[in-house]
């Protein structure tokens, strides 16, 4: 392979959706990119939007920016690469941005083959893995059982590269895919035509959030990603915007633990000898990153429960003497609505309150030196198995914060300020992570299924 031998990657957006600006859009199809890939999820916005089947980003935002991404690769002869579809990238999420691609295809009269790659793993799957050994927990939680995968909503795995680059085989001109690993949409066409795989990932990596790698950053706007024999390239494509060593460095470490070792399926990215260089003002080198293969292939598993149902209240106070004693009062609210609904036949409430303006944010980290305000905001949680048990739990407290005695009080008229009438809102369902481990395949594309639909 020739130094003059290079592949081109445009990424337009951070997240499928976010949008991106038309002229950044057309100075990166200008430059002749090879493939248009994108990220249309994440883990990021919690577990809600994979249990419910949601999307956490727009569906009319999501279709304009297929409606030119699509068009765009056709008229090219590229093909546009779509990973962790609908946001969490389960069956629902899945078919629904195929229904968004047919609206498009109807309405501009598009021609072209597409590859449906599904990630959502059937329950008895799972359990014939958890039985012959095959999965382990990712960080500390606990080994998965069968009756953790019987409770889960839907269970989906990151698959890598493979499926993609089989869908590529076959002639796809658009692949939407599943739950991806995600630098798998942006490497897979690099690693099918032969290029280096440390390489090609950690350039996958870094585009995948698109413009948020450039100073200043931005999840709207577009990057462009050109790979060579050692070494790769990466700018934006808005003037506006600069890529630095330090901010792509930077990039390679997000949402990472390890600095130096990010792994994936199928192997690690070592980056002990990575270097970055400044090419231009806006362009930079990056060189020596390292693909260490693992004896075994490893597929991350992403499941989620119901919780219960969640019910909150948000309300404010500016009083100095509630301010001092907020802790205290809210452990007395929360100890009067025990007592009051001890005998009434509801178990597993949960009830918390947000105060924002004295570790709102940092409550979680014991050790955080506490903050001060002359405002709080409360909000008032409260979970329980049904919509009707966190409305009753959630008045009650709200009620009993409102006109809580506290020592000093010079008003009897109400402790609290509520932006909203009313004051208490009914958020839904609420679903948390169960299954969060890696599981074991031998074939990387098996448990993946393809599907082709000629338009």
């Amino acid at each position: 392979m020739s130094e003059e031998k290079m592949l081109k990657v445009l990424s337009p957006t951070a997240i499928l959706g976010y949008g991106f600006p038309e002229a950044s859009f057309e100075e990166g199809m200008r430059r002749q990119p090879d493939v248009i890939a994108v990220d249309a999820g994440s883990t990021d916005p919690g577990p809600y939007y994979l249990g419910a089947g949601y999307s956490f980003t727009n569906r009319d935002a999501v279709k304009r920016d297929l409606a030119i991404m699509i068009p765009a690769g056709l008229k090219a002869g590229i093909p546009v690469v779509i990973g962790t579809a609908g946001g969490s990238g389960a069956r629902p999420h899945v078919e629904e941005t195929i229904g968004i691609i047919r609206e498009i295809v109807s309405e501009m009269d598009l021609h072209f083959k597409m590859a449906v790659i599904q990630s959502e793993f059937d329950r008895e799957f799972v359990k014939e893995k958890i039985r012959s050994g095959d999965i382990s927990p990712l960080g500390p939680v606990p080994e998965l059982k069968d009756a953790d995968v019987d409770e889960a909503v839907h269970i989906v795995a990151q698959m890598g590269e493979e499926p993609f680059i089989k869908a590529l085989e076959a002639g796809a001109q658009v692949i939407l895919a599943g739950r991806s690993y995600d630098p798998a949409e942006f490497a897979c066409l690099a690693l099918k035509n032969g290029f280096d795989r440390a390489l090609a990932t950690h350039m996958g990596k870094i585009l995948e959030c698109a413009a948020i790698t450039a100073l200043p950053g931005s999840g709207s706007d577009c990057m462009m990603g050109t790979l060579y024999e050692d070494y790769f390239v990466v700018e934006p494509l808005n003037p506006a915007r600069k890529c630095t060593v330090l901010s792509v460095a930077a990039h390679s470490l997000y949402e990472k633990s390890d600095p130096y070792v990010l792994p994936g399926p199928g192997g690690t990215l070592d980056l002990h000898e990575t270097k970055f260089e400044q090419l231009s003002d806006n362009q930079v080198k990056v060189s020596g990153t390292k693909f260490i293969p693992t004896d075994d292939y490893f597929v991350k598993l992403e499941g989620v429960r119901l919780k219960g149902y969640r019910t909150i209240s948000p309300a404010a106070t500016h009083d100095p003497v509630m301010i001092s004693q907020i802790d205290e009062i809210t452990q007395k609210v929360r100890e009067r609505v025990e007592d009051n609904f001890r005998h009434a036949g509801m178990t597993d409430i949960h009830l918390d309150f947000k105060v924002y303006g004295k570790k709102g944010v940092m409550n979680m980290f014991p050790k955080t030196p506490d903050s001060a305000s002359d405002e709080l905001m409360i909000i008032i949680e409260a979970v329980a198995p049904t919509q009707a048990q966190a409305n009753t739990i959630c008045g009650f407290a709200r009620s009993t914060l409102l006109h809580y005695g506290y020592e000093g009080r010079i008003s009897t008229a109400g402790n609290l300020a509520f932006p909203f009438s009313p004051s208490d809102c009914e958020m839904g369902a609420v679903y948390e992570f169960n299954v969060y481990h890696l599981m074991r395949i031998g074939d990387p594309c098996a448990p993946f299924p393809i599907e082709y639909v000629e338009f």
